[in-house]
């Protein structure tokens, strides 16, 4: 197989391609959100089918439209996302598409975690791959709310902080796994109970039920970067809390600000010492 058949791809083609790294890659590029849910769909399918072979070794370089997405949402700075009113069906809307927009990106970020970094287990891309389809199931859910809502994704700005993360971790597997699903992903496991909490008392029990949904799933996506964050620490030979601190200062991740979400985060497999540390600022 040759790892330079990205440079002249029928993209409409890639997602079914039998190589499940490639085909990861191929699902990422694409930009419409239906596309990219299906994409990921046949991959789940597929390999949950044993049609797809995984070639762990493969040296794919990306195109340069990493990720694919819409020409809509636009994207502005976190601090231009203006905060909205729980009291109005556009607020709750506002809200709603927030959060498709964290799962939307979670899907990128999955996608992305199994072509990029070669030669690990065959369990971390199998891993990531269900990361990817839940993660595609709770955006729909998300975004079919929405347009119950009398809008759509794409109708609010948004903010990029997650894939920027990704993109200042790309080069190394341990600073990524420690910095999005240990870091800015675990976020949603302190988020989510407040945000489920404003939902039901303005009377949305339908958004409030799909944040239940999507709590548990995420305890068990931050589990899996745990796991996976404490395997490469194994075999690299280095601390889990030391090296942790050190990734948080090289990369500028943002400061974890309470409250937190203590019984889930021990759920997702924090340690207590890192429970400590985190309630110690």
């Amino acid at each position: 197989m040759n790892p330079s058949f990205l440079t002249d791809f029928d993209q409409d083609q890639l997602p079914f391609h039998p190589e499940l790294r490639r085909a990861a890659l191929a699902a990422l590029l694409q930009t419409e959100c239906t596309a990219k849910q299906d994409a990921v769909a046949t991959l789940w399918q597929q390999w949950q089918a044993g049609k797809l072979w995984l070639d762990r070794s493969a040296p794919l370089t990306a195109p340069p439209a990493v990720p694919g997405r819409p020409l809509r949402p636009e994207l502005v700075s976190p601090l231009d996302v203006k905060s909205r009113s729980m009291r109005t069906a556009e607020g709750r809307a506002a809200l709603i598409h927030a959060l498709a927009h964290i799962e939307f990106n979670a899907i990128n970020l999955a996608l992305d975690a199994i072509w990029r970094f070669p030669s690990l287990p065959d369990a971390f891309y199998a891993d990531w791959l269900q990361v990817a389809h839940e993660e595609a199931f709770h955006f729909s859910l998300l975004a079919g709310h929405l347009q119950a809502l009398g809008f759509a994704y794409g109708d609010f700005p948004a903010h990029n902080s997650l894939w920027d993360m990704a993109e200042k971790t790309q080069g190394d597997v341990l600073a990524r796994i420690a910095l999005v699903p240990r870091t800015m992903e675990a976020r949603g496991l302190d988020a989510v109970p407040a945000v489920r909490a404003k939902l039901a008392q303005a009377g949305d029990q339908a958004a409030a039920e799909i944040l239940d949904l999507i709590l548990r799933d995420e305890v068990g996506h931050v589990a899996i970067g745990n796991r996976w964050y404490a395997w490469l620490c194994e075999q690299r030979g280095v601390d889990t809390i030391a090296t942790f601190a050190e990734l948080v200062q090289r990369h500028k991740a943002p400061v974890m600000r309470g409250p937190f979400n203590f019984d889930a985060r021990r759920a997702a497999g924090f340690t207590e010492e890192e429970l400590q540390l985190i309630s110690a600022g």
